[in-house]
């Protein structure tokens, strides 16, 4: 039976790449297209696929699978022609959901903060094992440069994404609900109980085989019903990390399971949330019958996906990171890291990312930034909303000098922002690009302009 064929509108995303990856590697035909070339088009076209640059209804095969995402819209010349032909039109979920139920040992990493974290060491811990494991995550992973492979059907390892309620498709053996915050509120109109209910969708599918491991220290997670929880946590839990030191080159602490001791973990990441986001995996993993003598030493060698507090490099003997935090939740954990480097001066610069998150957490992100050195605030980037009234950077630094008098905003590009910051980095200066949209230029523009 001839295979089916699959065709990828805006291939070139993170997501979207990985899928195309892994079908590829189980011998699909693959084509796509996007607006950019970009790095990840040429692996998939290394694997064979087909990409054109543009979107054009002659891009799209006669007979085969269009994937989409919540992204692309019905005027897209691609969605048309895909619409008059009769072809099946999937979501990306969908495709991930097919790929999850080829496997023996599904396990999925959800919630708000946190998931490409867990999902990526947990497939980097377990290929370091040599376990085989099959993976779709939403970074790149350390060491083995890669967000998506295939190997075998005995391990799948995902992260899932909530945020455009899809999270309810899946059926995973072993689900981590990291935690769940009001995010996402363009979907979510009533909050965190929007996605609380939506998590409990996904929940009344399982059955009691199917194991949902909860970080017991989340207070929305434990709004949560539907589901005879395993917990993990730093305070009170089944899987409890105790002994808890924080370094600036990482973490080490004990791990105890129902109140005895299983095991040590050393890890090269920063914070006490990537304690927790360690300790996940781990009780994902213990749970999924693997054994933790295999695994454990990796845990040391992780350093991190990209753009999660990603080292950049050193400019006027500044030290350079970049990190997709765009949650006050989230920008508050990695500015907490940074904590740990008690004698350096740190500038967080910030691109809000969205109107509608913006407006709806407007006093939580003002509070994000509190006790921080300096603060610069870039222009917004949009994620194709339309501007809503009142909400501007330039509003946002009038109610942020209340709180951090040494903060400013500076329009323009990221080379232009760039330009106005290089001058004044000097020795101790720790600055760090938060946001999910263009900043991860910031520091690669910084680097431009000392000759690196």
């Amino acid at each position: 039976m001839e295979k089916e064929k699959y065709h990828f509108i805006a291939i070139g995303g993170i997501g979207m790449s990985g899928l195309a990856k892994y079908l590829l590697q189980e011998g699909y035909e693959v084509s796509g297209s996007d607006i950019n070339d970009s790095k990840y088009i040429d692996e998939i076209r290394n694997l064979g696929a087909k990409v054109y640059i543009g979107h054009d209804e002659s891009n799209v095969p006669e007979n085969c699978i269009v994937v989409a995402s919540s992204a692309i819209k019905d005027s897209n010349p691609e969605i048309q022609k895909a619409k008059r032909l009769g072809l099946p039109i999937l979501h990306r979920s969908d495709i991930l959901k097919t790929l999850s139920e080829r496997s023996k040992c599904f396990i999925g990493y959800a919630g708000t903060h946190g998931k490409t974290t867990t999902s990526g060491l947990s497939a980097y811990v377990m290929e370091k094992a040599n376990l085989e494991p099959s993976y779709v995550v939403g970074g790149i992973i350390p060491e083995i440069h890669t967000n998506a492979n295939y190997k075998s059907d005995k391990y799948f390892i995902a992260e899932l994404d909530e945020s455009d309620g899809t999270v309810v498709k899946y059926n995973p053996k072993i689900l981590v609900i990291n935690n769940l915050e009001a995010d996402h509120l363009d979907y979510y109109k009533n909050g965190l109980d929007s996605l609380v209910e939506t998590f409990e969708q996904l929940l009344a599918k399982l059955n009691d085989n199917q194991k949902v491991l909860i970080n017991n220290d989340s207070e929305g997670n434990l709004k949560l019903k539907g589901h005879n929880f395993i917990t993990f946590g730093l305070n009170e839990a089944d899987y409890l990390a105790k002994n808890i030191e924080l370094t600036p080159t990482g973490s080490s602490f004990d791990i105890y399971y129902k109140g005895e001791f299983l095991t040590s973990l050393k890890i090269k990441l920063l914070g006490k949330h990537n304690v927790s986001n360690a300790l996940g995996v781990f009780a994902s993993l213990h749970q999924a019958g693997i054994d933790i003598e295999k695994v454990v030493k990796h845990f040391a060698t992780f350093t991190g996906m990209g753009r999660r507090f990603q080292l950049i490099g050193e400019v006027n003997d500044a030290v350079i990171y970049d990190d997709y935090a765009h949650h006050p939740t989230e920008i508050k954990a990695t500015l907490s890291a940074l904590t740990e480097f008690p004698d350096k001066n740190v500038i967080a610069v910030f691109q809000p990312h969205r109107y509608t998150r913006l407006k709806s957490l407007w006093n939580d992100f003002i509070n994000a930034f509190e006790n921080v050195p300096r603060v610069i605030v870039t222009d917004i980037y949009s994620a194709s909303e339309d501007p809503l009234e009142g909400i501007s950077s330039e509003n946002f630094i009038k109610d942020l000098k209340k709180h951090c008098q040494n903060s400013e905003y500076i329009s323009g590009s990221m080379q232009e922002i760039a330009e106005k910051i290089y001058p004044q980095l000097k020795k101790n200066d720790i600055l760090v690009g938060l946001g999910a949209g263009t900043i991860t230029e910031l520091g690669k523009e910084l680097l431009k302009l000392a000759g690196k």
